[in-house]
């Protein structure tokens, strides 16, 4: 005999089923959309926030500023819409951006394809750094023709100082900035060693260390994570 109870029993499971079948498809769906709003999420975070790293490893000091592998500090380029954002960072406190002739008296220099001396622009920073452009050829690390200087600074290192260098190029790209020079290297630095008062330039010539930003990572798992989470939800609800 079939019965109220039975009946909507019946109905019920027809229900239920018809639940899995519409949900299984959507979920699919669902997920295939969360995936591509991640991708794109991933490649427009990433654009900013593309950057390399060079190491400072080769030392041309007189009588030498570290010993054999020292990575005296490293030169950071991101790339910032059409703007690249240069940080020059000395690793260890022993070491200092110095003022020296070898080094054309610039604390830092560098090359840039297409790039005017109007284009840089430098952080403030004590003691008052600026750019500089000639014919730089100091000691033993090629041509090069920007550089860095700290006008009010003794010979030497008689007015060290160790606080980052940082300046922004307009209207470039990594790749204009890090050409290698007729020597081979990239970037030249001016350091002391405080300790045994040696001076002189030490350089990157590559190859550049790249990190994974950590931002695009953070939202990659994150996204990960919403998403599994979701997908157990939905399952669990609707099975």
């Amino acid at each position: 005999m079939i019965t109220a109870s039975n009946t909507a029993q019946t109905g019920q499971v027809k229900i239920e089923r018809g639940r899995r079948r519409m949900t299984r498809p959507n979920l699919c769906a669902s997920l295939l959309l969360a995936v591509g709003l991640l991708s794109a999420g991933l490649l427009v975070a990433s654009t900013p926030a593309h950057a390399i790293t060079f190491d400072l490893t080769s030392d041309h000091c007189t009588g030498g500023c570290g010993d054999p592998g020292t990575i005296f500090g490293t030169v950071t380029l991101t790339q910032n819409g059409t703007t690249v954002d240069v940080i020059v960072d000395l690793n260890d406190p022993t070491y200092q951006f110095a003022k020296t002739g070898s080094v054309d008296f610039q604390a830092f220099k560098f090359n840039g394809t297409g790039v005017a001396l109007g284009d840089i622009t430098v952080d403030a920073h004590t003691p008052a750094l600026l750019a500089a452009t000639g014919t730089f050829n100091g000691d033993g690390t090629g041509d090069f023709s920007f550089g860095i200087n700290c006008p009010s600074c003794g010979g030497g290192g008689s007015d060290a100082f160790s606080n980052n260098i940082v300046f922004h190029v307009a209207n470039a790209t990594i790749a204009d900035l890090t050409a290698a020079n007729n020597l081979g290297n990239i970037f030249v630095a001016d350091v002391i060693n405080t300790v045994t008062g040696n001076t002189g330039p030490v350089d990157a010539s590559g190859p550049p260390v790249t990190a994974a930003e950590p931002g695009t990572l953070l939202l990659l798992g994150s996204a990960l994570v919403s998403i599994g989470a979701w997908s157990r939800r939905r399952m669990t609800w609707r099975v």
